[in-house]
């Protein structure tokens, strides 16, 4: 297990490789999707009533978004406890649920239990004495704030080091922490990325961390910039992510959103951003995907600095919007397939949450073009009508959420429009992550049941989608 390792300086500690900056340059002219006035429906997530005309049952999130507690009162993501009745509460990232805790006492008290918050034992409230039982993350009482659980049948800290959870496990280097403003961008930091890692691990991606899969884990670096030293760049490289932990700076970030003329800048988009190239890394180069991918997205190995430098000095490629979600994404195939996975994480995170609020906009008429079959034609996808019904839920969404948006004099929430070529780009997005979920959900139940599983087995698991 790795652990924090406090950084008083903000150098990059990849020997020989440059990590990928992260800056985006102007969307020019990025035209909101436009939405006539008819009714939104509201409506509970469950079986539509009987009858002719009735509407289908909405989808299931894949993570689900919306938790209450043992009192009934709706408790959110982030919460530790119940504002109403004061239950504690823990996030299961494995069952994808806030659960309300009740204390379980142990046998004995360790040394320290009373100072540790991650000594004592839990399970859920009102579950039977022989339901899985939890730590809390040791990092429940740092700023982190971090309600994440912990199994208690999983490996322990032998040595008595902290307990992290699966997301904090993925935390290798911190700034100084002395430094005003380092604890506040921390916490921001790890609330965004507590986000995105609960959406990998619903979407079963693997996520594992650099101390538990040293060659092909996943490991952040937040950083901060010492005056008179060497600026931090967001990027990744090899496998490790590193964060300008600046950008936790709600003024500075905007501040830079409008140099840049980008249409959106936030924590959670530069870590869905990243996040894209250490996965393009584990799913895409050394698989049957690199082919297709290059077809749509082009050859990775033009000159990746060379291209960064014109897209600065000469902006982004004429049309852009004909074929990426963004004028970044022009600028080279690497940085376009890691827009598009974000904005694919974004579509699908905000549908989930939708979903689980009872939220559906089916009724509402939109000015789009609506894609069928044809924008996927050729894929040899046998089930891309589920992608097709995946897009459509989401532009209907974002259009009504961007007119809500506009009613409150706000920025639009979706501030983009997708090309044909870029629907294509986001098919295979969602292809490349359904077959890795499928694979990685079947090495899970091997490992489980202690089976090395069969050929018929895993091409079935390999040929399955995700539902939505």
């Amino acid at each position: 297990m790795s652990s924090l390792r406090p950084a008083a300086r903000s150098s990059l500690s990849q020997a020989g490789h440059a990590a990928r900056p992260s800056g985006r340059a102007a969307a020019r002219s990025a035209a909101p999707v436009a939405v006539e006035q008819t009714p939104l429906t509201l409506r509970a997530a469950g079986p539509a009533e009987p009858g002719p005309g009735a509407r289908a049952r909405m989808p299931a999130p894949v993570t689900p978004r919306a938790y209450s507690c043992r009192c009934g009162r709706p408790v959110f993501f982030n919460n530790s406890e119940c504002l109403a009745c004061h239950t504690p509460l823990g996030y299961d990232p494995e069952q994808g649920r806030l659960l309300p805790l009740d204390l379980v006492v142990p046998e004995q008290d360790g040394p320290g239990a009373q100072d540790d918050p991650s000594a004592a034992l839990w399970r859920e409230a009102g579950a039977a004495r022989e339901a899985p039982r939890f730590r809390r993350c040791s990092n429940l009482d740092t700023a982190a704030g971090c309600n994440w659980l912990v199994s208690d049948a999983g490996p322990a800290a032998a040595d008595g080091t902290a307990l992290l959870c699966r997301c904090c496990r993925l935390t290798r280097t911190l700034p100084d922490l002395t430094l005003e403003n380092s604890e506040l961008w921390w916490n921001r930091i790890e609330m965004a990325k507590r986000r995105l890692v609960s959406s990998l691990i619903g979407l079963k991606l693997p996520v594992a961390s650099k101390g538990e899969d040293p060659a092909g884990g996943l490991a952040f670096d937040l950083l901060r910039a010492t005056p008179g030293g060497m600026p931090v760049v967001t990027g990744h490289a090899d496998g490790v992510i590193t964060v300008d932990v600046e950008e936790a700076d709600d003024a500075w970030r905007e501040q830079r959103r409008a140099v840049l003329m980008e249409p959106y800048r936030t924590l959670l988009g530069h870590l869905r951003h990243e996040s894209g190239h250490y996965y393009w890394q584990r799913l895409v180069e050394r698989s049957h995907w690199l082919g297709p991918w290059r077809a749509l997205f082009g050859d990775e190995r033009r000159d990746y600095l060379a291209a960064l430098n014109k897209y600065y000095e000469q902006g982004p490629a004429p049309h852009w919007g004909q074929r990426h979600v963004s004028a970044y994404a022009s600028c080279h195939p690497w940085e376009d397939w890691a827009e598009t996975w974000a904005h694919y994480l974004h579509m699908v995170d905000a549908l989930d949450t939708a979903r689980s609020f009872g939220l559906d906009g089916e009724r509402v008429q939109l000015d789009y073009e609506r894609f069928g079959s044809d924008a996927v034609a050729g894929s040899g996808d046998a089930r891309a009508g589920e992608f097709l019904q995946l897009l459509k839920s989401w532009m209907e969404l974002a259009g009504v959420l961007n007119e809500l948006s506009r009613s409150m004099g706000l920025p639009d929430f979706y501030p983009f429009v997708l090309s044909r070529t870029a629907v294509r780009k986001l098919h295979l997005v969602h292809r490349i992550v359904s077959t890795a979920g499928a694979l990685e959900a079947r090495t899970a139940a091997c490992a489980y049941t202690g089976s090395a599983g069969d050929p018929a087995a895993t091409a079935e698991a390999a040929a399955h989608v995700h539902q939505y």
